[in-house]
């Protein structure tokens, strides 16, 4: 602090950076905030305004496991000495996260209620990552735009270390499995190319936003995966180790020094980087592999078929990098793909399958185990002559298909080494077997997958999912995908059968069997409440020979809207209710259902009085409603008032009334102007939003 010796005299406050970084790093806050100091004795201060001190306590409370996380891993004390987190308004920020140097700027609406369950584990990866960033993004910054991607890639690596130690195995393992089926599915074109300097060039940056850039993350940290890896996870770990330390010359990083550091400390040799970095960091596109299993009963082994292909297609009419960074003449990904053989006697890792190579190959895989000498069986009366029954369903059959090899099941990559889309063909018994006996989440998450979209469903495939649903040792992520997956097979040619054994499900666990009603709220079982809370929306998606919802699906989900009580339980029910509400959304009402719309209805607006009379966490509720009552105008506008339900909503823009709420409100009745009065409608409504608003005044 300075005083002039003006009259009056100023009080000028100096703040000084001590380690040097860009200027775009330097940021300021100022305000009446509430400072707290953490209490595990790192050098670490929260702030937020006084309205949200207490939601504040409780989020940060995890804040010092991913601050010695990071600095036992690293080998190294946090760069800037003091770590500022600040937590503002929603309105008040421009995104949701600001980054700079020794500080990080939040919206508040990542602050959660020690009573709110949902929001506890994004917001911990949240302020994982902004942590992540001091270190790799701020204090060591990228050589050149072309190197950003290098910097990016390290701080995710570096949160899904966090996740990793302290939210589980299985959720990190989860969550990469499903952000590299993201990856593959969109990258397709130059723009997801990291390193590309052609790609840069005609793009002028913007790969690096939107959609784009959350892709290129994605792909960024799942590449250094790989290559920690193929270097094993000691040598990665001294990399990453000399790039934050302080005797270290330089404060930027570039793509080539990473190469050379992979080489020198990672011992990977310089062809594999040579065809590593130019394939997977200046070139886009995931390789695709295709797979199939015969079993040769006479060889005992395994004829796996391997068709290689691309997710981005070149194009041939163009030498731009950003239509097809696809390098002229490069036939596959540097490496060896694993395969993993289940068999009656053990498991056996098979490295034989080359990422490069001919389009079309066939790969042999010995088996270890010896099948058991059949009895002779004689032929039973009425039954075909090869010893098959006009009676056995398909499901028998795959048995018995399976019992003619020592196979279980199969995978490819099991270990997720590689960042590659993966179909693999096996007897539908291989799913089931891989479905029930297999503990790791990927291989359950990869046989549900493929148990759903079966052409044609057989009961063993559907006790299956119904069996795994109940499984309460399971990761709770998988089981909310069988649920989904007993909803999609749900058909009438089963009788409805996955319907039936979702609400039975939820009943074991949520209804009074004396009564035949839902008993009070009681989540203190975390991932059973996770579990449940997807069951209505499950149920919604079930639909019957007319794409209709089922009568009986939408009075299960009115009758839980009906009866929710909450008292007497620890948490809030909010996201509950939003995902009953939700839930109502997806209905498809046909002439059976629309005798119930008035009654569902009724119950949103009830719902929004209440938010509104006794505000909930955040308008989540609000949010919830107004976005089911937009669903079901659009859909059954010719059974209900359109402008009945503007007037509901329209309220909900009001300055006095949430941030979110106020923009879901704006946007759905955008959305409904747009459906039902066409484009020029839609837009002069937005110009008199536009003109009403008073935040854009200045």
């Amino acid at each position: 602090q300075v005083l002039s010796k003006e009259d009056p005299p100023r009080k000028t406050y100096v703040y000084k950076l001590s380690t040097p970084v860009s200027a775009q790093w330097i940021s300021l806050v100022v305000g009446p905030f509430e400072v707290l100091p953490d209490k595990n004795g790192i050098s670490v201060s929260h702030m937020c305004l006084s309205s949200t001190l207490s939601k504040l306590d409780n989020t940060i409370s995890f804040f010092h496991d991913a601050y010695s996380c990071y600095e036992d891993y690293l080998a190294a004390s946090f760069p800037f000495g003091l770590y500022k987190q600040i937590f503002l308004p929603s309105e008040m920020v421009v995104s949701p996260t600001s980054f700079g140097a020794s500080t990080c700027i939040f919206s508040a609406d990542i602050l959660n209620d020690e009573k709110v369950i949902d929001q506890i584990i994004g917001t911990r990866i949240k302020l994982a990552y902004a942590l992540a960033r001091q270190w790799f993004g701020i204090y060591t910054s990228a050589e050149e735009p072309n190197d950003d991607w290098l910097l990016d890639g390290l701080a995710g690596f570096l949160t899904d270390l966090f996740i990793k130690r302290y939210l589980g195995n299985n959720e990190a393992r989860y969550r990469r499995f499903k952000a590299n089926c993201t990856v593959c599915q969109f990258d397709v074109s130059g723009a997801t190319a990291l390193g590309s300097p052609d790609a840069s060039t005609d793009l002028y940056g913007t790969q690096t936003l939107g959609s784009y850039g959350k892709i290129r993350s994605l792909k960024a940290v799942a590449v250094l995966q790989t290559l920690e890896k193929q270097m094993g996870p000691d040598s990665f770990r001294k990399i990453l180790q000399m790039i934050v330390a302080s005797t270290r010359a330089s404060r930027t990083l570039s793509t080539k020094e990473f190469r050379h550091l992979a080489n020198k400390i990672g011992n990977l040799e310089r062809p594999f980087l040579k065809e590593f970095f130019p394939r997977w960091i200046e070139s886009c596109g995931c390789p695709i592999m295709r797979l199939g299993i015969s079993y040769n009963k006479r060889r005992n082994l395994v004829e796996l078929a391997v068709s290689r292909g691309c997710t981005a297609k070149a194009d041939p009419g163009s030498d731009s990098h950003v239509n097809g960074d696809i390098q002229e003449g490069a036939t596959g990904w540097p490496g060896m793909m694993s395969v993993r053989v289940h068999e009656t006697d053990g498991v056996y890792d098979h490295p034989i399958l080359p990422m490069a190579g001919e389009a079309l190959q066939v790969v042999e895989l010995q088996c270890h185990s010896k099948l058991a000498a059949k009895r002779f069986q004689k032929t039973k009366k009425g039954s075909k002559p090869d010893g098959s029954d006009d009676n056995v369903d398909a499901s028998t059959q795959e048995n018995r298909t399976s019992m003619d090899s020592p196979l279980l099941w199969i995978r490819v990559d099991p270990e997720m080494e590689y960042l590659a889309e993966i179909h693999f063909h096996q007897p539908i018994q291989m799913w089931i077997n891989q479905l029930e006996k297999d503990k790791d989440v990927i291989s359950q998450s990869q046989a549900i997958a493929v148990l759903e979209k079966l052409p044609q469903l057989s009961f063993a495939v559907i006790n299956a999912l119904n069996n795994f649903l109940n499984d309460t040792k399971a990761f709770w992520r998988v089981r909310v995908e069988a649920a989904y997956a007993l909803a999609v097979t749900a058909s009438e040619e089963t009788d409805l059968a996955g319907l039936l054994h979702l609400v039975k499900f939820y009943k074991s666990r949520r209804f009074d069997t004396d009564i035949g009603l839902p008993r009070p709220n009681d989540f203190h079982d975390i991932p059973e409440y996770f579990v449940l809370e997807a069951i209505p929306h499950a149920v919604a998606l079930v639909r019957s020979s007319d794409k209709s919802s089922p009568r009986q699906a939408i009075e299960f989900i009115l009758q839980l809207l009906k009866y929710n009580d909450n008292n007497g339980n620890v948490y809030s029910d909010v996201y509950w209710l939003a995902a009953m509400v939700q839930a109502i959304g997806e209905v498809e009402f046909g002439q059976q259902g629309i005798g119930l719309l008035s009654s569902l209805l009724k119950r949103i607006d009830r719902l929004l009085q209440f938010d509104n009379f006794m505000p909930g966490y955040n308008g989540v509720l609000t949010v919830s409603c107004i976005r089911a009552l937009a669903r079901i105008a659009e859909r059954v506008s010719s059974s209900i008032c359109l402008d009945r339900i503007c007037e509901l909503i329209a309220p909900f823009r009001s300055m006095d009334k949430p941030w979110k709420v106020r923009i879901e409100a704006s946007r759905v009745l955008l959305d409904l102007e747009l459906h039902h009065k066409g484009l020029d409608a839609a837009l002069l409504l937005f110009l008199k939003y536009t003109d009403e608003e008073r935040s854009l005044r200045g």
